[in-house]
């Protein structure tokens, strides 16, 4: 049987999708509140609140490239991926809980310090788990389906960690007292609950002996290759317009409910109904990927969410409540394989340079793929920030017309415009099912040989 036969076991693709459920607790906090926790807790001014996802992302993402390289250098006996998952497991859990505590400092100058600090600790130790995680799975999945399967596994752990961060956390601040004790206590529980799942992850997942040999290029060399990687670079502009399209999304969202939409209690159970829509709709788009092409899949996912930012747009404090839910719930459709399917593309570009290099880069590949995820949404959330402040922006009350078409404008129209230009980039993405297998054919009888 060749490799490319293979197929993980369902077992194997549930413990790891774990490793992707604690990455995107963190991630879905910070986006979905900590813009909110800086300014109406911590007291930042909306623009210094921005300004510290910016520079948190931006300081710990150059650091993604350097992290992939190193793996892929690594020649550890345990293996040159799966080691790193217990060495950042504990950091990774601890700042994120200090990420939540309010500090005795009146200057806005001495807290937007002491919050990019432990931002930049925090994204740092997720740089130490997420890029060697997202290298080895390409490496357990081989062919081209197994691979949309395992991230629609995988896929599964991230809406199950967005629906925990969206419907469980505005509740669970109360239940823990509220305000500022009720953020830190918060904190401490989800600190530890992001850090055992690594655990899991180690248990469950290998590494493939043919693959181990470290690359022998420079980094220098690396790079170089990577920038004329046509098909890489078609999907690192794909990914980094749709994750600012759906880190704005995200990050907006609670506001154009609280403040736009006027009913800030719907949030919550809206946002719960759109993360089941994600799943629910991931059968559909599995069945769907074993016929048609995964950038033909994005388009049309992408299309399909356009069309529903567009009728949100449309909405406003007097419309119905069913009709809010009802689009914002079809939204969850488009949203999950917008968010998907660019993963599952990586591991083909990854067998792509492996065939024109004879190295497995996967590790150089991932960690610049997660610098676009993390640049690409701090800085379309760090300019929403600007963008709130700029309009008159005034947390916690009652906001002028400036300010609500900004919130409007922002969580709408905004998203729309980077999802066309994501969309332009996947139609000229190269590497179709066809062009694959022969990719893979080369590859399986080079290994053999």
């Amino acid at each position: 049987m060749r490799q490319s036969d293979l197929r993980l076991p369902m077992s194997v693709k549930a413990g790891y999708s774990l490793g992707d459920h604690a990455i995107n607790i963190q991630l879905a906090a910070a986006s979905l509140f900590y813009l909110f926790f800086l300014t109406e807790v911590a007291g930042l001014r909306p623009s210094l609140a921005g300004l510290v996802l910016l520079v948190g992302r931006a300081v710990d993402a150059f650091t993604d490239p350097a992290m992939g390289r190193l793996s892929d250098a690594t020649r550890w006996r345990a293996g040159r991926r799966r080691p790193y998952f217990l060495i950042g497991a504990l950091p990774f859990g601890i700042t994120f809980a200090l990420l939540w505590s309010t500090y005795p400092f009146q200057s806005d100058v001495a807290l937007f310090a002491v919050y990019s600090i432990i931002y930049i600790a925090n994204t740092l130790s997720s740089t130490l788990l997420a890029v060697p995680y997202m290298a080895l799975l390409p490496e357990m999945a081989l062919s081209y389906q197994d691979r949309t399967s395992a991230n629609t596994i995988r896929q599964v752990g991230v809406v199950a960690a967005l629906m925990l961060v969206a419907v469980a956390v505005r509740p669970a601040v109360e239940w823990f007292g509220g305000g500022a004790q009720g953020w830190w206590h918060l904190g401490l529980v989800m600190g530890v609950w992001i850090a055992v799942p690594w655990l899991v992850v180690h248990r469950v997942s290998f590494e493939r002996p043919d693959f181990q040999p470290p690359a022998e290029t420079s980094l220098v060399q690396g790079f170089r290759d990577l920038a004329r990687h046509r098909a890489y670079l078609w999907l690192g502009g794909l990914y980094i317009a749709s994750r600012i399209a759906l880190d704005i999304v995200g990050a907006v969202l609670i506001f154009w409910f609280t403040y736009w939409i006027a009913r800030p209690g719907d949030f919550s159970p809206a946002l719960g109904l759109m993360l089941s829509t994600v799943v629910l709709a991931m059968p559909m788009w599995l069945w769907l990927s074993r016929s048609i092409d995964k950038r033909t899949l994005f388009v049309v996912g992408a299309g399909l969410w356009i069309a529903i930012q567009f009728g949100l747009f449309l909405l406003g404090p007097d419309d119905p409540r069913w009709l809010v839910f009802t689009l914002i719930g079809l939204a969850g459709i488009g949203y999950g394989v917008t968010d998907m399917m660019p993963w599952s593309m990586l591991g083909d570009v990854i067998d792509a340079d492996e065939a024109h290099s004879g190295e497995r880069r996967a590790g150089m590949y991932a960690g610049v793929f997660t610098f676009l995820r993390k640049l690409g949404g701090a800085t379309g959330v760090a300019a929403a920030g600007f963008a709130l402040e700029a309009a008159g922006f005034v947390p916690g009350a009652e906001q002028q017309a400036p300010a609500l078409w900004t919130i409007r404008i922002l969580g709408t129209c905004v998203p729309i415009f980077f999802l066309v230009i994501a969309s332009m980039c996947a139609l000229r993405y190269p590497l179709t099912r066809v062009r694959h297998a022969e990719l893979v054919n080369g590859l399986e009888e080079t290994r053999s040989s």
